[in-house]
């Protein structure tokens, strides 16, 4: 954390369509270097909507589920073992039961026993159940050898997915997915809980338009973008317009107290208030007890939280999925401490130089927990990493996490190439991905993606620059700066939370925890502030800091409400001795 890093304040255009918008200085400074020039582009009603219709294959998903709706066909959803997966499953589903379809069901792949997506043998655990269609969310754009099974048993199968597809596509029935080839819908970045939202939108208006139901008073399907908010949050896709209008009218009616009784109890475990809740509470705190089950035990626990009606229900599935997420975490800190002792070796032996791909593997690391650890890592080495886990008997299990500008997807798809029969399966987008592998070719495939990390970028792109919105005046230093930047959202990829940068006086320093450091430092002619830095003590070389030192920190601005105070605080991201950081000229990012 207190390595030499690049600090880039992006550029900030002109704002000649925002001069009438009653927005504080900052927020507006913010909003311009995020490319927003227009006071329209701040108008997130529903309206502003990229259409139903627009979505293609969604017509042809509609007939389908039409024709099940009439002849009383059974439906089981297959769904995924992550919170959008988790999202898409119990919009489906309850949207599935208030329009009155014939008991739905749904399925979920154990990552242990069944791994990711619509495998044959999830296929033929589904097949118990005697449904006639199979409806896929959150994946199936790539499971070719499932929906051929699926065919064989005599069982159709709906595909909604937001993934990248393969060379051939499935023979489904239909497929709807905003990435397949040739689409020309205007938003790429559907999460699969948002591309489950169109079909089921769809759905609805059409059954509506048929006057053949007398209950569509109560099945109005934006009375679920609850689920679809923290879906698209949990799943890190980019925020263009269309997903911030989703995100937002979601937190709308999260803040209202509209939201399923789940979403209401996971953010109570979470100590957050359902008025004051944000995108990222959704992303920081109730994301990760879901995907605790899905990494420890059994996605269903997540899923029926989020389709149970009972508050008192939804509280004790929330106590269970906070257990569970407390053990990820514990878990994931030994797994963590694991993967640095493996990069310090490295560095030894390499005399300091990483490679552009960076691949991990402990025996003792358990599957469910790799992809976090991946991501942690990467934070670090700003740089791809693959971290693997055992799989069944000779096989390993893998997931991937990038940096902008390398295309993790496209870099296993050219590795394929490249090596056949190297990887048995991968699959994934451009900023995760899982795979699976021989563990006897382990080490040819860390050489071998290593070199095509190496071929897709420039290694002088593996810095890990820190993009900042700048510094903040003297008087910025307010509550009433935190409180506009917390309501300027929703912030997430593509469309990032605020952090600035600037530097500062130490008036005291302490360890918090073991393993933070918390500071009291004074603005240049300006107050006093607290500044917390997470994890500072985790780094191989912490750097070491005490009163009367002068800091660089880049930082987000909030407000710490801790035992019923509320103190501005700075959130801090990077820290450094005063000169230590290099800035380059202000250019747009």
């Amino acid at each position: 954390m207190s390595s030499r890093r690049i600090v880039r304040r992006r550029g900030v255009a002109g704002l000649p369509g925002l001069v009438g918008a009653d927005l504080h200085p900052v927020l507006r400074r913010v909003y311009a270097a995020r490319g927003v020039t227009t006071v329209d582009e701040l108008d997130l009603g529903l309206d502003r909507l990229l259409p139903v219709s627009s979505l293609g294959g969604v017509d042809a998903a509609v007939d389908l589920l039409v024709a099940m709706h009439d002849s009383a066909g059974r439906i089981v959803v297959v769904g995924d073992f992550d919170t959008d997966g988790a999202t898409s499953t119990a919009l489906v589903v309850r949207q599935l039961r208030r329009l009155g379809f014939c008991a739905p069901d749904y399925v979920v792949p154990d990552r242990f026993r069944y791994g990711y997506g619509l495998s044959p043998a999830i296929v033929r655990a589904a097949a118990e159940r005697r449904p006639q269609l199979l409806i896929t969310v959150d994946n199936g754009v790539a499971s070719n050898e499932g929906v051929a099974e699926a065919r064989r048993l005599g069982i159709e199968v709906l595909i909604t997915d937001h993934h990248l597809p393969g060379p051939v596509l499935p023979e489904a029935a239909a497929i709807v997915n905003p990435n397949l080839p040739g689409e020309r819908f205007g938003s790429k970045a559907l999460a699969g809980v948002g591309v489950a939202f169109y079909v089921m939108a769809a759905l609805t208006r059409r059954l509506a338009e048929r006057r053949q139901q007398t209950r569509l008073a109560d099945a109005n399907v934006a009375d679920l973008l609850d689920l679809v908010a923290l879906g698209t949050i949990a799943d890190v896709v980019p925020l263009d317009f269309n997903n911030r209008i989703l995100v937002a009218q979601g937190m709308r009616r999260v803040r209202a107290g509209r939201c399923v009784p789940g979403i209401r109890a996971l953010l109570g475990a979470a100590g957050r208030a359902l008025e004051q809740s944000v995108s990222l509470d959704l992303g920081f705190q109730v994301a990760p007890r879901l995907n605790a089950a899905g990494r420890l035990e059994d996605m269903r626990l997540g899923i029926e939280c989020l389709l149970t009606a009972s508050d008192e229900e939804a509280r004790v599935i929330a106590e269970r999925l906070s257990q569970l997420n407390a053990d990820r975490r514990v878990l994931e800190a030994q797994m963590q401490i694991d993967a640095l002792a493996q990069i310090d070796t490295r560095l030894d032996a390499l005399e300091g130089q990483l490679p552009a791909g960076l691949t991990l593997f402990d025996p003792g690391w358990h599957q469910g927990v790799i992809g976090l650890v991946a991501g942690r890592i990467k934070e670090r080495v700003h740089r791809p990493v693959v971290a693997f886990a055992p799989g069944e008997t000779g096989w390993l299990k893998g997931s991937a996490r990038s940096v902008p500008g390398v295309h993790i997807r496209d870099v296993l798809d050219s590795l394929a190439t490249r090596h056949p029969g190297l990887l048995e399966r991968f699959g994934g987008h451009a900023m995760a991905a899982g795979m699976t592998l021989r563990e006897s070719q382990l080490v040819e495939f860390e050489r071998a993606f290593a070199e095509e990390v190496a071929a897709h970028i420039d290694m002088d792109q593996l810095t890990g620059d820190l993009h900042t919105d700048g510094e903040l005046g003297a008087t910025e230093f307010e509550p009433a700066t935190a409180h506009a930047l917390r309501e300027g959202g929703p912030w997430g990829a593509g469309f990032p939370e605020p952090i600035f940068d600037g530097r500062f006086d130490v008036v005291e320093a302490k360890v918090v925890a073991d393993r933070h450091l918390k500071l009291r430092v004074r603005v240049p002619s300006g107050p006093t502030i607290d500044a917390i830095v997470f994890r500072h003590f985790d780094a191989r070389a912490p750097l070491a800091v005490q009163s009367g030192d002068s800091v660089e920190l880049v930082y987000r601005i909030g407000i710490d409400e801790y035992r019923g105070a509320r103190r501005l605080q700075l959130m801090t991201e990077w820290i450094a001795r005063s000169g230590d950081a290099a800035r380059p000229p202000v250019a747009s990012c």
